[in-house]
């Protein structure tokens, strides 16, 4: 790192870390991830914001609040910039929620100037309010994620350890590339997050190798093992902090946030 960069973890008066998680291919934990780092922040006493750009609305059920029912979502703090404190929810963490509008956002915002600030534009309104922001994305390298980027400080890239899920880091960072050319030229990958890890397979102890291998002191130390609470948290609109808070699948997102918080060292 090097010493023009802001540590993520130091104190930074006046505006909040952005943090996005990012991975065109589904199904990796990026929304665990997002929610549960979020709430680990908070269990330390940092202000954090959650932000859901994902038009499947996981990360906002996970909250317990029901995206085909809001009457206001991100889909019109981009399309119609409206301010984002006005869709503000206050769950475990204060969360601006997607509904499923969001799914049109990407061809409604096609014709804006500055189409891919919204977010950043958005977010700077309450960056002093916060410590951390954390966005969610979508399965996808589209318009709602390149927001996403251009508004980040970070991104921390959830990856299954399988080889099929790997192949899309390549692409990931080609997208990163260009964004850091045209939009956002501080923007890097605060770290690399194995998940949904099954040490007992060859297979997942193979990706691990392979993912360490090319990626090296980028890999997080922490490992995100599979586990049920993962699944059962979100039906109760909570995160596995508050789900379980004793639980092993609690406590790995707490070594995640010691992690973040200082810069690498586990």
């Amino acid at each position: 790192m090097g010493s023009s960069e802001i540590a993520i973890g130091a104190p930074v008066s006046g505006k909040a870390k952005v943090i996005a998680f990012a991975n065109q291919k589904g199904g990796v934990a990026k929304t665990t991830t997002a929610l549960n780092l979020a709430a680990a922040f908070a269990e330390e006493g940092h202000r954090v914001l959650c932000v859901d750009m994902d038009p499947q609305g996981n990360l906002t059920m996970s909250q317990g609040v029901d995206p085909e029912v809001l009457e206001r979502s991100m889909y019109d703090v981009l399309v119609n910039d409206m301010p984002i404190r006005e869709v503000l929810h206050h769950c475990e963490i204060d969360l601006a929620p997607s509904s499923i509008d969001l799914a049109g956002a990407e061809i409604a915002m096609s014709v804006k100037i500055g189409r891919e600030r919204s977010l950043e534009k958005a977010l700077r309104a309450v960056s002093d309010e916060y410590d951390f922001v954390c966005i969610d994305t979508p399965p996808s390298l589209g318009l709602l994620t390149i927001n996403a980027l251009t508004a980040a400080d970070k991104v921390i890239v959830p990856v299954q350890c399988e080889y099929l899920s790997m192949r899309g880091l390549l692409q990931l960072q080609n997208t990163l590339e260009m964004v850091r050319e045209n939009l956002n030229p501080d923007v890097v990958i605060e770290g690399i997050l194995p998940t949904m890890v099954d040490t007992r397979t060859l297979h997942a102890r193979e990706a691990l190798e392979l993912l360490e291998e090319n990626f090296g002191d980028r890999v997080f130390v922490t490992r995100i093992k599979k586990t049920v609470r993962f699944a059962e948290a979100p039906v109760q609109g909570m995160s596995v902090m508050r789900y379980d808070p004793t639980g092993t699948a609690a406590d790995s997102y707490r070594r995640l946030a010691k992690e973040v918080l200082s810069n690498g060292q586990p």
